[in-house]
C-alpha cells in the first residue's frame, strides 16, 4: 500500500534504498571491533570518531548552500560517491589508524547528500503523501535489518577482519550501484532549478545573512521551533537507546549475549506485522495523536527494562516489541510533520541548520549516557523516558498553536469578507 502512494523522485529514492540499507546493516555492527583488531587504540578510535563528527557538522553547515548551488540531483550523486563509495572502499583496505582517519574524513561529507536526498524526497511530493514516503523508507529499513545476521555468518566462517573487509567491499559495490541506478530515475525539482539560478554567483556576506535569516525565521515561528525540538529529542533518545540498551540487557539484566542477537529479528518482525496491517489505516490529519502514541509505547518499553526482573527473557521481548511498535508508529509522522512544517523555498538551508542542531545536541548524548550509565545503568533508560515526556508536551503545544493559527486565519478571512 505504501509503495503505491509514492511517486516521482521519492519512488526512485525509496526503491534504491535497499542497496544502501542491507550492506550498512551488515558492517555497522563490526565497525569498531574491526578497527580495534587492526591495532587502533581506544584513544585512536575516539579521535577517528571525533574527526568524523566535526566533518559532519561542517558539511551539515554548508549542505544547504551546496545543495542549492549544485542542484539536489548533482550534489546527491557527487557527495554520495565521496562519503559512501570511496569511504567504504578505504575502510575495506585499511591497515592502521591513518587509513581510518582518511575514511572518517571522506565519510564526514555525508551530510551534504543527506540534505540533497531529503529535498528530492519531499519537494515534489504532495504534502498528504509524505507520510507514505517515510513509511516506505521504514519498510525498507525493517526488511534491510533482516539481512544483518549475514555479517555474523561471514565472521564465523572467515574470522572478523577478513569478513569485515568483504562486507565493506560489498557495501562499496552495492552503494555505487544504488547511486548510479537512483541517479537515472531522478530529475531536478522545480525548487532546485530555481535555487541553482539564484545562487549562480557566490557572495559570502549574502550567504551568511541567508543563514541568519533562516535561524531568525525558525526562532520566530514557534510551531516550527517546537517541532524541531521534537525532532532533536527523537534523535537524542535514538542515540541513547542504540548505544546502551544492548549493553544494559547484558551487563545489568544478565540476559545471555547469545539471546541478545534475537532482539533485532523480533523487532523487525513486529514492525513488519504492523506495517502491513495497522499502519495503512493511519491518516496524516491525526499525526500528533499517532506521534504521541508512539512516544508512550517506547517510553513504556524503557519502563519495562527498568522494572523487569534480572534475566527474564520474556519481559525483554515485551520491551523489544513495544519499542518496535512505538517506533514504526511515531517515526514516519515525526519525519513528515517536520518536513511539512518547513518552507519549501528555504528547505535546504533549514535542513542544514536542523542537522547542525541535531549533531550539536546528540554528540553530548553519548557522553552523558556513558557517564550516567557508569553511575547507575538505569539512568540512561530514565533519560529516554524524560525525552518522551518532554516531546509529548512539545507536540501538544505545537498542535495547539497550529489550531490557534487556523482559527485566527479563519476569523481574519471573515473580517476581510465583511
Amino acid at each position: 500500500m505504501a509503495f503505491t502512494q509514492v511517486q516521482g523522485n521519492a519512488r526512485s529514492c525509496v526503491l534504491a534504498e535497499p542497496l544502501f540499507v542491507i550492506p550498512y546493516n551488515m558492517y555497522t555492527t563490526y565497525a569498531s571491533v574491526y578497527m580495534l583488531d587492526l591495532h587502533v587504540s581506544d584513544a585512536g578510535l575516539g579521535i577517528v570518531t571525533t574527526i568524523n563528527l566535526i566533518l559532519q557538522m561542517l558539511s551539515a553547515f554548508v549542505s544547504g548552500y551546496l545543495t542549492d548551488r549544485m542542484g539536489r540531483r548533482k550534489a546527491l550523486w557527487l557527495y554520495d560517491i565521496v562519503s559512501w563509495s570511496l569511504a567504504t572502499l578505504v575502510w575495506a583496505v585499511s591497515q592502521n589508524v591513518w587509513w581510518f582517519l582518511l575514511a572518517a574524513v571522506l565519510n564526514g561529507f555525508q551530510r551534504i547528500p543527506a540534505t540533497a536526498w531529503y529535498c528530492l524526497l519531499v519537494e515534489d511530493t504532495p504534502v498528504d503523501k509524505r507520510t507514505w514516503v517515510f513509511t516506505g523508507l521504514q519498510i525498507v529499513s525493517v526488511v534491510g535489518g533482516l539481512f544483518a545476521p549475514i555479517g555474523g555468518i561471514l565472521v564465523n566462517h572467515l574470522s572478523l577482519v577478513p569478513a569485515t573487509r568483504v562486507m565493506y567491499l560489498f557495501a562499496c559495490l552495492s552503494m555505487s550501484v544504488m547511486i548510479y541506478v537512483r541517479h537515472l530515475g531522478l530529475r531536478e525539482t522545480d525548487i532546485g532549478l530555481r535555487k541553482m539560478t539564484e545562487r549562480r554567483t557566490f557572495d559570502a556576506r549574502s550567504e551568511w545573512h541567508s543563514y541568519v535569516a533562516v535561524v531568525q525565521q525558525i526562532v520566530k515561528n514557534r510551531r516550527l521551533l517546537l517541532l524541531f525540538a521534537v525532532y532533536v529529542l527523537w534523535n537524542i533518545q535514538t542515540t541513547i537507546r542504540t548505544t546502551f540498551v544492548s549493553v544494559y540487557q547484558i551487563d545489568y539484566l544478565h540476559i545471555p549475549a547469545s539471546l541478545i542477537s534475537l532482539f533485532p529479528a523480533i523487532s523487525s518482525l513486529s514492525m513488519m506485522a504492523l506495517l502491513f496491517t495497522a499502519v495503512p489505516r493511519f491518516r496524516e490529519e491525526h499525526a500528533a495523536r499517532w506521534m504521541n502514541a508512539g512516544f508512550v509505547l517506547i517510553g513504556l518499553a524503557n519502563l519495562v527494562l527498568v522494572i523487569m526482573p534480572e534475566g527474564n527473557f520474556a519481559w525483554a521481548v515485551v520491551s523489544t516489541v513495544l519499542a518496535a511498535i512505538g517506533t514504526i508508529i511515531a517515526n514516519p509522522f515525526v519525519e513528515s510533520v517536520v518536513a511539512n512544517a518547513m518552507d519549501d523555498e528555504q528547505r535546504a538551508t533549514m535542513l542544514s541548520v536542523l542537522n547542525v542542531m541535531i549533531l550539536a545536541c546528540t554528540s553530548p548524548a553519548g557522553v552523558i549516557g556513558g557517564y550516567t550509565y557508569s553511575i547507575n545503568p538505569q539512568i540512561p533508560m530514565d533519560l529516554v523516558m524524560v525525552t518522551f515526556v518532554i516531546s509529548i508536551i512539545l507536540v501538544w503545544m505545537a498542535n495547539r498553536r497550529q489550531t490557534s493559527e487556523i482559527a485566527n486565519s479563519y476569523h481574519t478571512g471573515l473580517g476581510n469578507d465583511g
